[in-house]
């Protein structure tokens, strides 16, 4: 009897492509009617509609409304539709636990099947429900699963018990399963029932142990002779992940005696010769941790493990490769002297990887040494033109390394020499940096690097790094590069074109190093590098501007001892990783440790963890919002009438400084208050340094004038006699329609001087400097190197007229440009005057 012709249908969509509800239906329909059916072809008829159900909830189609359909289907003997209707029963059981209920009966019934097969994949879902409530139905057929003949069952059951563990700990422990499963794990004669007794067992008690004495207990004892000795004579018998897990657990074991460990070590031989990768690094584990205390031994254990290493790496994919040579790279740094008769072996080949290559490289500077380092370098100076550039780079810098280790240092200069004559960008940029370390190593070599790095054009180099190190090369060794410093004055002149801060501090510093070197030619460089770091907005550029600027005025001589003084050979540089840190990961030696190439700790702890790691938990939290009434007077001020001072077109200019935390504001100050502030704090070129000659304005203007800092200042102008009222008050509404009313009276540009820019850092003290001279701020806002403000002042007399300003500075050309409207037009040129001669003292 053929079946139903509605389970023949072609034109059917395909599984793929899922369309709607409608389809859904006709899945159910067609499942409801199978269900029971005992018909020829039924069976196959449901593998195909089983195959579509499948297919929908693989790509996401919500198919659990076929769940009672499914599970009526599911009284068959073929182990096809078993399993697929397993796979569906423990999609959806987790996320409808009411439903789940229903396969309770047939998952027990087939945990009782003839077939052994069906019975373990029955037991195995049954288990993956995961729900709470159904934990009373899962003790009884685990516990005839462990009791099981067949040792498929077995080996579910195992596995079985360490899942409703998870689901409930009482349970399982109240049960009595671990007890069981250690009987098993002892006298089971199916090693893959052993492997899987020994893993519930190990994350059982582990769990455990914290709680209850028993456990811990039985957790070590698990590492008691017996059974250590046990499962090592066994090992033969297990596959390469139980072999593993053995390993792993011997790794811990304590021998008592040194024959105990040679005893071990002869069970484990064999095993250097497994293919699997993973068995060989388990067992190099333990060998290299029975040996610690044993140096001799230990030397041997490396050069018996040299051999399987290296087969591992040259044979296998390239990831396998990489993870054995993360291992190899962890012994070479401990004992690289075993290793450098093996150098060849960390050639690099052309079709690998540059992940495989980068680590080769790393090995290859590691062992090199006064036999082999003429072989290593040839063959390093061969990978620079690579073209493949990051390779390139490194092999450039592990030719540095070794070159730093003391090593054929004179052939080796002479190849990195060679490579500042290739003439490409990185190769040069590479070169340029390591050719700095080694002139700090060895100064003796400076005749010959010079001669070479002074033909070197700086526009040719862009690479922050690697124009850092030229820009210290010629600061550092200006006496014999006559062009240092003509080309530190162009780089200077080109100041604003270099955006890296790394760039610009080293520039500071090489000028400054000539200057004492060679002051005449480098006198106008100085002044003009000072005058741009002291208005640069980075603040550690402006502070070592201000320094250097500092310790001019104070004492040339100083200056120069602090700047440049006699240096000493570096000797050894540092190590970018501690030994500690090399030792915690040789403990987790054969994990994820070496691979990363640091401890777990600093990857699974979550204070080692990154942004991304924790969005979660950083979403949980919430930024309590401050009411305007707990803020401060000068942001309530600002935030409610920066707008109305400002026209359309300039509020688009300022509303970005004024929204951004970093925007300076006006406080609310009186002339009283400010000259009672005035008086208490003093000014900084009045504080004294101890050791340091006293501060002389004449000392700083001298310095000012031989620098050049000075010259381009307009002289101060004479105060007009205009007298401004010292308790004039306009509200922001007045000033805005006075400010939209007036025309300009008076606009002007002009510069400022050096003392200005540096007291600028701080936009506060403009503020009170010019209320000190009775010009009040309304408003003010921007943000490094570019400040804008609106001062407003009142004539004193009759008849008193306003006058409102506009100033905007730029720190970085330090020039100021201001704006004045005034109701009386004729005394806009006084209150210029006087405006400009009050700026002109700012920063005294």
């Amino acid at each position: 009897m053929a079946p139903p012709p509605q389970f023949q249908r072609s034109s059917s969509p395909s599984p793929s492509q899922p369309s709607g509800k409608s389809e859904i239906s006709d899945l159910k329909l067609q499942l409801r009617q199978l269900a029971g059916s005992r018909a020829p072809g039924a069976d196959d008829a449901k593998r195909e509609l089983f195959k579509k159900v499948i297919s929908h909830m693989t790509v996401g189609v919500d198919v659990s409304s076929l769940f009672s359909e499914m599970v009526m289907c599911s009284a068959t003997s073929d182990i096809v539709l078993k399993k697929m209707c397993y796979l569906y029963v423990g999609n959806y059981a987790k996320g409808n636990p009411d439903l789940a209920l229903l396969t309770i009966n047939f998952l027990q019934r087939d945990c009782r099947d003839e077939d052994p097969m069906i019975r373990g994949l029955a037991l195995r879902s049954l288990c993956s429900l995961r729900v709470t409530n159904l934990v009373e139905y899962l003790v009884g057929p685990l516990g005839s699963g462990l009791k099981d003949p067949n040792a498929y069952v077995r080996t579910v059951a195992a596995m079985g018990v360490l899942k409703l563990y998870h689901i409930s700990a009482s349970a399982c422990v109240d049960a009595d399963f671990p007890s069981m499963l250690k009987r098993l794990m002892l006298n089971d004669p199916d090693s893959q029932v052993v492997a899987n007794c020994l893993s519930s067992l190990q994350e059982i008690w582990s769990a455990e142990a914290n709680t209850s004495e028993e456990a811990a207990r039985e957790r070590e004892a698990l590492l008691s002779k017996p059974l250590v000795y046990h499962l090592l004579n066994r090992i033969k018998e297990f596959n390469e992940w139980a072999q593993c897990l053995i390993l792993d657990l011997i790794s811990n074991y304590i021998p008592s005696d040194n024959d105990e460990i040679f005893d071990i070590m002869n069970l484990l031989e064999d095993r250097l010769q497994h293919a699997n990768g993973a068995v060989v690094l388990g067992t190099i584990k333990v060998f290299l941790h029975l040996t610690l205390s044993m140096a001799d031994v230990h030397q041997q254990v490396y050069e018996r493990i040299k051999a399987p290493l290296l087969t591992l790496m040259s044979s296998g994919s390239p990831e396998q490769s990489y993870a054995v040579l993360s291992h190899l790279h962890l012994l070479v740094m401990r004992a690289p002297v075993l290793f450098s008769s093996d150098y060849k072996h960390f050639y690099c080949q052309y079709s690998e990887p540059s992940y495989v290559k980068k680590l080769k490289l790393e090995m290859l500077t590691a062992i090199a040494n006064e036999s082999n380092t003429f072989e290593i370098v040839t063959e390093l100076c061969e990978y620079a033109a690579n073209v493949d550039v990051s390779i390139a780079r490194e092999a450039i810098r592990a030719v540095g390394k070794i070159a730093l280790q003391q090593f054929d240092v004179n052939a080796i200069v002479d190849r990195l020499l060679q490579f500042l004559e290739m003439e490409k960008d990185y190769v040069t940029a590479e070169t340029l940096v390591l050719v700095k370390d080694l002139l700090r190593k060895y100064p003796q070599w400076s005749h010959d690097c010079i001669a070479v790095v002074g033909n070197i054009s700086s526009k040719n180099v862009q690479e922050p790094k690697a124009k850092s190190a030229l820009i210290w090369m010629l600061g550092e060794y200006s006496q014999d590069m006559p062009e240092a410093p003509y080309i530190l004055e162009n780089l200077v002149d080109n100041w604003d074109d270099e955006h890296s801060s790394e760039v610009r501090l080293h520039l500071l510093t090489a000028v400054m190093k000539c200057f004492f070197k060679r002051p005449p030619e480098t006198q106008n460089a100085l002044g003009a590098a000072l005058a741009a770091g002291l208005a640069d907005f980075r603040q550690d550029v402006h502070d070592r501007a201000l320094f250097y600027y500092r310790l001019l005025q104070y004492d040339e001589s100083t200056a120069e001892r602090v700047v440049n003084p006699p240096k000493q050979a570096v000797s050894v540089f540092a190590d970018t990783q501690s030994s500690e840190l090399k030792d915690r990961i040789f403990d987790e030696f054969n994990s994820l440790s070496v691979i990363y190439q640091k401890p777990s700790y600093m990857f699974t702890g979550k204070e080692h963890r990154g942004l991304t790691d924790i969005s979660e938990e950083l979403g949980n939290l919430s930024v309590e919002a401050h009411p305007a009434a707990e803020a401060l007077p000068a942001q309530i001020y600002e935030a409610n009438d920066v707008d109305l001072l400002l026209s359309t077109s300039e509020k688009e200019e300022v509303r970005g400084p004024v929204n951004n935390s970093s925007a300076y504001r006006a406080p609310d100050y009186d002339s009283t208050t400010a000259a009672l502030v005035s008086s208490q704090v003093p000014l900084e070129a009045d504080l004294s340094i101890p050791g340091l000659p006293a501060y002389n304005p004449q000392v700083s203007s001298a310095i000012d004038d031989l620098l050049g800092l000075g010259l381009s200042v307009a002289p101060t102008p004479a105060p007009p006699p205009l007298a401004l009222n010292p308790k004039a008050a306009l509200d922001p509404g007045s000033f805005q329609r006075k400010w939209s009313q007036l025309a300009i009276s008076s606009s002007q540009e002009f510069c400022i001087e050096p003392r200005a820019v540096v007291a600028l850092a701080t936009p506060q003290t403009l503020l009170r400097h010019m209320q000190g001279h009775h010009i009040q701020c309304i408003a003010s806002g921007g943000q490094p190197p570019s400040f804008k403000f609106f001062f407003y002042a009142q004539r004193a007399g009759q008849p008193p007229s306003f006058f409102l300003v506009e100033c905007l500075v730029n720190s970085s050309s330090a020039r100021a440009q201001v704006k004045i409207k005034a109701d009386d037009g004729a005394a806009a040129g006084d209150f210029s005057a006087l405006f400009q001669a009050a700026l002109s003292k700012f920063g005294e």
